[in-house]
């Protein structure tokens, strides 16, 4: 009992900090797990070694957080090489100045390319290539992180994207599972792409208007005139430089359905680096003045990983992930049984924000999937409803990527997950209504 009051402790006060700006994420994902098992252990109600439950979770993030270094890095040297120069100078010359236009295609792009299921990679390539469209013309950022995290949400549903795959392992349901998830991600890209966007849209053209600029000014704007800026673009090398990132997204894509050439994508960015740095820049002190000038970003990003591993080692090692786990159960009443498969639709939400997703899939729904079972729901209703909470998982502080599109777009954690929330609700009404219209899960089961 105390460790289940000691579990809700934690989420309410960490919630708390981060909205409310007491504590910065960094130092919130350590210290309020630290401090409450330590209370647990104090009382009595959880045993173990502290460190043992740290390194566990921190194990358990570590080849994000050294894939995120690398990738950081080398997106960063793209940056800076030029690389995303003429893709950018390509949109504002498609946008002529309308962030409609300009919103609607990061719905799209951002779609498409999250098409691979890694949030890593949609985050690096959206923002590298959209970033400096909205700066230039002078478009609120917090659109462009908003529209990156929903159109990932809902391809993070495709089975390599992850939560599908373990609600599968799970309850034992075949890959048919995908065929009624897909009227739902259809409808809600169409929701993002042709309602949120222009919705913003809207907003955006009513702040700006719609001035519609010349080639001379798209010219003028684009342009950079930085003598330091120039220093270290390298414009011959942008055919090598373009086929060296296409090839490296397309060897991670291809690995996911690719056993033969799968590779850790830590060792892709790796490689990718060492050879971004040698061609571009093979001066060694060249190369070192990039590691030096990319590499603070990279590791602002970094650290936060690993304090979210930190912060699930403690959750989990603790017990107290288990007894939230099981308050879930049983605090519903029986009266409830028949609206089952829905009740695990609305737990899945906050389970999967404030749990990791293997935390989640392998703790706490096996628990509600006995009760459902006996209330004569099956293994594949509960499946499609315990993924209706994905809608919002990727908002959640645990999720190690969501640190990356903070920091590149500068953005606070909590204004940026106040403003997806309220579309991300959308997003949760689509799927939730579609597969409870198109009969895969009843609404309610008579007892």
């Amino acid at each position: 009992m105390l460790l289940t009051v000691l579990s809700y402790g934690m989420i309410a006060i960490f919630m708390y900090v981060i909205m409310q700006k007491k504590l910065s994420p960094f130092t919130a994902l350590v210290i309020i797990p630290l401090v409450f098992t330590l209370i647990a252990m104090a009382t009595g109600v959880t045993s173990g070694n502290l460190g043992e439950f740290v390194l566990e979770g921190v194990n358990t993030t570590s080849k994000t957080g050294i894939m995120l270094l690398f990738a950081i890095l080398y997106f960063s040297i793209m940056l800076d090489t030029g690389l995303f120069d003429p893709i950018t100078k390509k949109m504002i010359h498609f946008a002529k100045g309308d962030p409609m236009k300009v919103l609607m295609a990061t719905a799209v792009v951002a779609a498409t390319v999250s098409l691979n299921g890694d949030g890593t990679t949609t985050t690096l390539i959206c923002v590298s290539a959209f970033l400096p469209i909205y700066k230039k013309l002078n478009m609120n950022v917090m659109n462009l992180a908003v529209l990156i995290i929903l159109q990932n949400t809902i391809m993070n549903l495709l089975p390599w994207g992850g939560p599908t795959a373990r609600a599968m392992a799970v309850l034992e349901v075949d890959a048919s599972i995908l065929s009624y998830l897909a009227p739902g991600m259809v409808l809600a890209l169409a929701y993002v792409i042709f309602w949120v966007a222009p919705h913003m849209g809207r907003k955006e053209r009513a702040r700006l208007g719609v001035k519609v600029l010349t080639d001379a000014e798209i010219e003028e704007m684009t342009t950079v005139t930085d003598p330091e800026t120039q220093e270290i673009r390298r414009p011959n090398n942008f055919v090598f430089n373009g086929i060296l990132t296409i090839g490296l997204i397309a060897w991670l894509v291809a690995g996911s359905f690719i056993e033969a050439i799968s590779m850790p994508p830590l060792l892709l960015f790796l490689v990718g680096t060492c050879i971004a740095l040698m061609v571009n820049y093979p001066a060694l002190k060249d190369q070192s003045s990039r590691i030096g000038a990319n590499g603070g970003d990279a590791v602002q990003v970094v650290i936060l990983v690993f304090a979210a591993g930190v912060f699930m080692g403690l959750f989990q090692g603790s017990g107290m992930a288990t007894a939230l786990a099981e308050s879930f159960a049983t605090i519903i009443p029986k009266q409830l049984a028949g609206f089952w498969g829905i009740i695990i639709a609305l737990i899945s939400a906050p389970g999967t924000f404030f749990i990791s997703n293997d935390g989640f899939y392998f703790g706490v729904l096996p628990v509600l999937a006995e009760a459902g079972r006996a209330y004569g729901f099956t293994n594949m209703q509960m499946a499609l409803a315990s993924l209706m909470g994905q809608a919002f998982h990727l908002l959640s502080p645990l999720v190690a990527f969501i640190y990356l599109l903070l920091r590149l777009t500068g953005l606070d954690m909590g204004a940026w997950q106040k403003e997806s929330a309220k579309y991300a609700l959308g997003i949760f009404v689509i799927f939730l209504v579609t597969i409870v219209l198109f009969g895969q899960m009843p609404l309610y089961i008579p007892q």
